[in-house]
């Protein structure tokens, strides 16, 4: 299947939705970036246990809630939803999580908040741990426990707040591959043959994933609207819905142009909206098939590491620290809730700038 044969896109999306596999959370909370949280919470599909096992679904867990622990499960929602203003993926995550805790502690013989404790928290984690869970999953779990145990003692559900006494294992963060320039230049320059208005699209996609650093569901949820083409920056909608401008540079411009001028008009349909980026039925673009043209363009490049578009965000921030952007800068360009997510990037160019100290250095 080539680039250009997909489904049709859904409506305007923010940088919470759909993550894929090969990209690695953003350290926002329990709900963002890779979620390997389990079932979604609100669904009567089954999930799995860590070591395959099939499990009682999210849904069917929380309808066994005790009452007490039911409405507090639901209380949380609301707090999520409303005052947090989490993405639904992420309240998703967190439920997961959170109900996985309570039926855990209903099963203990609690029937309320009241008997949530740190026995409680650390017994959950160790069954956890039992059952096959990795130390990258145990780690969001335990957060999500945290959020919960410190929004129940704020509102009085819990006299204290055991979540502070509980220590998570520290979750392996491996470091993300990233392309070297000179692949990442064959990319975006010479992505396709086809100059009808998929490959268009195509290499609007790949040059502003590349040149912004956003994300797939960054990506997706931009109008045209969105783009200031005066100063060259784009204006997107991140994770909790918080709003950022990125600058993009001459060459993305020109992508820009071309799709404006000849791929958008030719694909666009009644139904295509304000949607910068259309899909091959003239809808909003899908974030599967922004990963699907990624891959498939990746493999065509000699020894280029199999990447998705998260990775093409990981590839731009290397590129940016390594051309002497300031980490701050990065950052806000990112849209890191917190340094320590920008800091990964730092041990990336490390690692790059030893290796090319082994290989080349007579005394390596």
């Amino acid at each position: 299947m080539g680039p250009g044969a997909e489904a049709a896109g859904g409506p305007r999306s923010t940088g919470g939705d759909g993550v894929a596999p090969d990209e690695i959370d953003d350290g926002d909370g329990a709900g963002g970036g890779s979620g390997g949280t389990g079932a979604a919470a609100g669904t009567g599909v089954a999930g799995r246990t860590a070591a395959g096992a099939p499990r009682a679904g999210t849904a069917d867990r929380r309808a066994g809630l005790p009452a007490a622990l039911g409405a507090a499960v639901d209380r949380f929602e609301r707090h999520l939803t409303l005052e947090r203003n989490l993405s639904g993926h992420s309240v998703r995550a967190y439920l997961t999580d959170v109900v996985g805790l309570l039926d855990h502690a209903a099963r203990m013989g609690h029937t309320g908040p009241a008997g949530l404790d740190i026995h409680v928290l650390r017994s959950w984690l160790a069954r956890l741990r039992s059952t096959g869970a990795a130390r990258t999953t145990l780690a969001p779990r335990a957060a999500a426990a945290r959020a919960f145990t410190a929004y129940a003692h704020r509102t009085g559900l819990l006299a204290t707040d055991p979540g502070t006494q509980l220590a998570s294992p520290r979750a392996h963060r491996t470091l993300p591959p990233v392309l070297r320039q000179e692949q990442a230049t064959a990319l975006v320059e010479h992505p396709t043959a086809d100059d009808g208005p998929l490959g268009l699209r195509d290499r609007l996609v790949l040059e502003l994933l590349y040149a912004t650093g956003i994300r797939v569901g960054e990506l997706v949820g931009l109008d045209v609207d969105d783009v200031d083409r005066h100063r060259r920056v784009v204006r997107v909608l991140g994770k909790g819905s918080k709003e950022r401008s990125v600058p993009y540079g001459l060459p993305a411009e020109e992508a820009l142009e071309a799709w404006l001028r000849q791929g958008r008009p030719a694909l666009a349909v009644a139904g295509s909206g304000p949607a910068l980026v259309l899909g091959a039925k003239g809808r909003r673009i899908d974030p599967r098939t922004v990963r699907r043209l990624v891959h498939e363009h990746l493999g065509g490049l000699p020894d280029a590491p199999d990447l998705g578009p998260h990775g093409l965000r990981h590839t731009a921030a290397t590129h940016l620290l390594e051309g002497g952007a300031d980490l701050r800068a990065i950052q806000e360009l990112l849209g890191h809730a917190s340094l320590s997510t920008t800091q990964i990037y730092t041990h990336v160019s490390v690692e790059r700038l030893r290796a090319a100290y082994r290989q080349a250095h007579p005394r390596a």
